[in-house]
């Protein structure tokens, strides 16, 4: 039962990460077709303005879909407007433990003004500041490195404890989501805000975005394949 509540609370996070995109494209004016909740062949759906809201068979996470006939007409999208729209989904990861902390602090120490409404940014600044340091422990301690396989085992001991662990634990995986997805690697949203930014040195980066933004896919596929692999020897062992 507690590996579902992981693998529920990582949907939910995902889906977080949309709604924040789909807010920064509404924002910018960005058309977006298609908002669905969770994947794979739609089972309801219902059209509001311009936008196709899904909710899909597989209830795990949700995507966006930008109402654009071609890439030429993507890269017409001025890039201020661009930036903000892949801010958007971090942006939303980092703001949500801002009011999780908010409900930890309440549970831990009562009502109080600071704990409700200032303690929870500057605890979230912390986390977010540690989180960028122990990155480079990713590449001189790579066997530490773990996938979803890993994080629903060790999620699943810790809400085992109580609730103030397991929103603890939607916190860190929302912060870690948030401040991974802005690293500048082609295919997260820190890679499209670089290749945006790119555009400003030298005017023909658009037509390296699509083979670079592939390459930095299939290196994610890698290191998650790897990490998936670390994860299910450290269960055997």
């Amino acid at each position: 039962m507690h590996y579902l509540i992981i693998i529920f609370i990582i949907g939910i996070l995902i889906l977080v990460h949309e709604i924040g995109h789909l807010i920064a494209g509404r924002i910018m004016k960005i058309p977006i077709a298609v908002f669905s909740i969770g994947f794979g062949p739609k089972l309801v759906s219902r059209k509001i303005g311009e936008t196709e809201f899904r909710l899909s068979w597989i209830p795990l996470g949700g995507y966006i879909l930008p109402a654009l006939e071609s890439e030429s007409e993507y890269f017409k999208i001025p890039m201020r407007r661009r930036v903000v729209f892949a801010l958007g989904g971090p942006l939303a990861n980092l703001l949500l433990p801002v009011l999780l902390f908010s409900v930890v602090n309440i549970i831990q120490g009562g009502m109080s003004w600071a704990g409700l409404f200032i303690h929870p940014w500057s605890q979230m600044v912390l986390q977010v500041n540690h989180i960028i340091l122990s990155i480079p422990l990713l590449f001189s301690h790579p066997g530490q490195l773990s996938g979803i396989v890993g994080i629903v085992a060790q999620g699943a001991d810790i809400i085992s404890a109580d609730m103030g662990k397991t929103l603890l634990l939607t916190i860190m995986l929302s912060l870690n989501l948030a401040v991974l997805n802005l690293l500048p690697i082609p295919g997260l949203d820190g890679g499209k805000i670089i290749l945006c930014l790119f555009e400003k040195i030298h005017p023909g980066a658009p037509r390296w975005q699509i083979p670079v933004t592939l390459a930095g896919l299939l290196l994610l596929v890698g290191v998650i394949i790897y990490a998936t692999v670390l994860d299910i020897q450290k269960l055997f062992t």
